[in-house]
């Protein structure tokens, strides 16, 4: 029978089949494969009350490799209007691989309750640039509707900083689940670490969330240099305007792109990144 696998620990993987959840080991073939991972559809059979062997993995439509999950189809990714403060590189990383992974990116920004002022603007921001955004607060609940449609019926994974409210959404959510949550150190002014491995959820309205540990860096995939720039989205009514076909909007003359930086069209802080990005990929290639 088919399932899909929700969790490994201990050198047990557990596989939701038919409405039950398996423990299952894993044929020594699959070990040495490659690592299952949470979200991968499986072929189980079944050895007794509860107990199961993996004998095949499905081919995947999607991988994320930090969180680590298969299949996602949608990022749900949070940020903070309070503390900790909201790490915009990071943030644009994030927005970056989902767009190069093909996976649809939903911005939530959690804490509206205690925002702060200069974090006022970021959501309007990114909404003008043509993401999706969310404005929640896991303490009053504002949002967690909006949130729970989103997340129907998708496999869904929360990726952002610790100490953002991550689990605390999922918890508001559905609070049965009762994860664990952290509160950010006053020492550092960022979130402790709360989820200690990934593991696939199943939603009360419909749906699967991946719950992963938080992190605060991102590496950039392999990929073209020539290909960074129609994955920021702010970009595209410029690029066809450049004087050379081969622009890559740096500092190159007749940029079509460089000359909406310099008046503001493009956020000044997206157009840094971009070209920090750029950057790191073209050395990646030299690497190789």
């Amino acid at each position: 029978m088919e399932g899909i696998l929700l969790r490994r620990y201990g050198g047990f993987y557990y596989v939701e089949s038919e409405g039950r959840v398996l423990t299952c080991r894993a044929r020594g073939r699959l070990k040495r494969e490659g690592e299952l991972l949470p979200g991968d559809r499986v072929e189980v059979t079944v050895l007794g009350p509860g107990e199961g062997v993996i004998e095949g993995v499905r081919p995947r439509s999607t991988l994320l490799e930090r969180p680590s999950v298969a299949n996602v189809e949608q990022a749900i990714i949070v940020f903070s209007l309070s503390t900790p403060p909201p790490d915009l590189e990071l943030l644009d990383r994030l927005l970056f691989l989902s767009s190069v992974k093909g996976i649809r990116a939903v911005i939530v920004w959690n804490k509206a309750d205690e925002a702060l002022k200069e974090h006022l603007e970021l959501p309007g921001l990114y909404r003008q640039i043509g993401y999706q955004v969310l404005i929640a607060s896991a303490r009053t609940g504002q949002g967690v509707d909006g949130l729970q449609e989103i997340l129907s019926g998708r496999l869904s994974t929360f990726a952002g900083p610790s100490g953002v409210g991550k689990s605390s959404l999922l918890n508001a959510i559905h609070p049965a689940l009762n994860l664990r949550t952290g509160e950010v150190s006053a020492k550092s002014g960022r979130g402790r670490h709360t989820t200690r491995h990934a593991e696939l959820i199943r939603l009360p309205g419909g749906g699967w969330v991946a719950d992963t540990p938080g992190f605060s860096r991102l590496d950039l995939p392999s990929m073209d240099h020539q290909e960074v720039a129609a994955h920021f989205p702010e970009m595209e009514p410029y690029i066809g305007r450049c004087r050379f076909n081969s622009c890559l909007h740096r500092c190159e003359p007749g940029c079509a792109v460089v000359a909406a930086a310099a008046t503001g069209e493009i956020t000044r802080h997206r157009y840094e990144h971009y070209l920090k990005f750029l950057e790191e990929i073209i050395a990646k290639e030299r690497s190789y």
